[in-house]
């Protein structure tokens, strides 16, 4: 993929002159100080997944740029968690939610031309189960999908063979993005590679593996969500995703106007970013938190106390005061607190060195002469496997490293490209993985932890798939509130994740950079952000 062209002739003229060192200086402020149109925005990641295909992206790096190539039938207001209308104009829900009618807004176009239709959406959802490994996200979504139909050219009605309340939602994902019918199309590689065709308020224009992906701004855009300030076009001309692996070199990067806005930033560099003029803008994201997740399958993980041992040995607020940028909350649940259904379980989750120890030691591990415990002959040594895809990553985990050591218990640290992250989890060659994931839906815990679906971390059959369903197809809001509960309580009691720290998106923006906001998943939006 490295080296991969997009070929948009409108788009590679706009991009022409573009590096790493332009910035946004070719743009000023109106003289009334109102927002402007044009200049170019560049914006340094620390990591790219691959993948230029929003249906099969799930880290946050890329999830920044390719999110705005496609729209959604809905969107989802950050403020209240209402699902408000975008592609669709309006839609209608069964009462045992297993059918869902939208009613899509004329006038609408991808960027190769063709219009957005009700047989557009059925190719799209008909091709989603088909992704394979990489649209894991997508492909939950859409678990139990019967069929679309087309009741006429602007009307769709989704069918699922059970009941799946979270299905709404999920039409505001980047993940149910839609895509051109030649997009549907093609295979799940070719769309990794080639790019997509969407009908979003950028276009795609260049696109290099590990280095940079370029946007233009789409021509005629007329369609954005309810939720956006401007009407008509994006002000941007163009934005440049940067990836720059080290946060020192962003960091840098940004204080001396080489680029205009970063991401993942770290507790260690607000003050410095600060001092500087730098805007800090933040939010926690909704969703499963920032952990450890363990391969149930493999030995010494598969000893529910060695996993329970772990949980408590971790100290979560002193990892949260250390390592993250300021007001980052410790977990309290699987779930984030701006999590809807999210449930306290602060006293289950709390730091209790003594009584870790003890469980250990009554489960026959005994702390050898090095300090690291042992049990019939095996130490008790694990690895974490992390990725570069957050400046806080590598610290959080030796800081827990040296928390687990407390204890008696060796942990190794394994760092991967993010590319990867799919690859090891299908292969199970791995003790603990280090992430999270981010949805404002609970139904993200069935995404994870379901038996029935991907399984990455394979956890056994038990009561827990039926708590998973069944808040799946619980139109009632209450009930499914109850159950969501007992999931996370189960998922926490059992250790089948070991959660440590909310994640706290921040990024880091210069002064001239205006309205750069945050979307209801704490990722960006850049359609309203304007320079000068």
């Amino acid at each position: 993929m490295r080296g991969t062209i997009w070929l948009a002739a409108a788009a590679l003229v706009a991009v022409a002159g573009t590096s790493a060192g332009c910035g946004s200086g070719d743009s000023g402020a109106s003289a009334s100080g109102a927002p402007r149109s044009g200049g170019t925005l560049t914006f340094a990641v620390g990591s790219d997944a691959g993948c230029v295909d929003p249906q099969q992206v799930g880290s946050n790096d890329t999830i920044y740029s390719v999110r705005q190539l496609v729209d959604s039938l809905t969107d989802q207001d950050p403020s209240t968690g209402k699902i408000v209308p975008w592609l669709a104009q309006s839609w209608k829900v069964s009462a045992d939610a297993r059918t869902f009618i939208f009613r899509l807004r004329p006038g609408v176009t991808f960027s190769d031309g063709t219009p957005l239709n009700a047989s557009v959406v059925k190719a799209n959802f008909d091709a989603i189960p088909k992704l394979g490994p990489l649209g894991i996200l997508a492909e939950g979504y859409l678990s139990g999908y019967a069929g679309t139909t087309v009741v006429d050219d602007l009307t769709a009605k989704v069918a699922f063979k059970q009941p799946n309340a979270q299905f709404l939602q999920a039409t505001a994902t980047h993940s149910l993005g839609l895509v051109a019918e030649s997009s549907a199309r093609k295979t799940p590689q070719q769309r990794c590679a080639q790019g997509i065709v969407g009908s979003g308020p950028f276009t795609p224009a260049r696109y290099t593996q590990n280095q940079e992906i370029t946007l233009a701004r789409r021509k005629g855009y007329a369609w954005g969500s309810s939720l956006w300030k401007k009407q008509g076009e994006a002000y941007l001309d163009r934005v440049v995703f940067k990836v720059l692996p080290e946060s020192g070199v962003r960091t840098g990067g940004l204080q001396s106007g080489q680029v205009d806005a970063i991401g993942s930033v770290g507790r260690a560099d607000e003050a410095a970013l600060k001092a500087s003029g730098v805007q800090l803008l933040a939010r926690a994201n909704p969703g499963i938190v920032f952990g450890l997740s363990p391969n149930i399958a493999r030995p010494p993980l598969n000893d529910e106390k060695v996993r329970q041992a772990i949980g408590l040995a971790i100290d979560r607020g002193q990892v949260a005061a250390t390592v993250f940028p300021s007001g980052t909350r410790p977990a309290t649940s699987v779930l984030a607190h701006t999590t809807p259904g999210y449930t306290d379980l602060g006293s289950l989750l709390a730091h209790d060195r003594t009584r870790a120890a003890t469980l250990l030691d009554d489960d026959g591990w005994k702390t050898g002469a090095d300090g690291i415990r042992e049990k019939n002959g095996a130490k008790l040594r694990l690895t974490a496997t992390w990725f570069a895809n957050a400046a806080t990553n590598q610290s959080a985990l030796e800081l827990v490293q040296q928390q687990l050591k407390a204890v008696g218990v060796q942990l190794e640290l394994r760092q991967l490209p993010i590319a990867q992250l799919v690859q090891i989890q299908q292969s199970g060659e791995f003790d603990l993985l280090w992430g999270n994931i981010t949805r404002a839906d609970p139904d993200i815990l069935r995404t994870w932890f379901s038996t029935d679906l991907s399984n990455f971390y394979h956890l056994p059959k038990t009561g827990l798939d039926g708590l998973l369903n069944g808040e799946a197809a619980a139109a009632d809001a209450a009930k499914r509130s109850s159950v969501v509960a007992r999931a996370q309580q189960d998922i926490a009691r059992h250790a089948y994740t070991i959660p440590v720290v909310e994640l706290q998106t921040e990024l880091g923006a210069a002064k001239k950079v205006h309205d750069l906001k945050f979307d209801a998943s704490s990722r960006i939006q850049l359609h309203d952000t304007w320079i000068g």
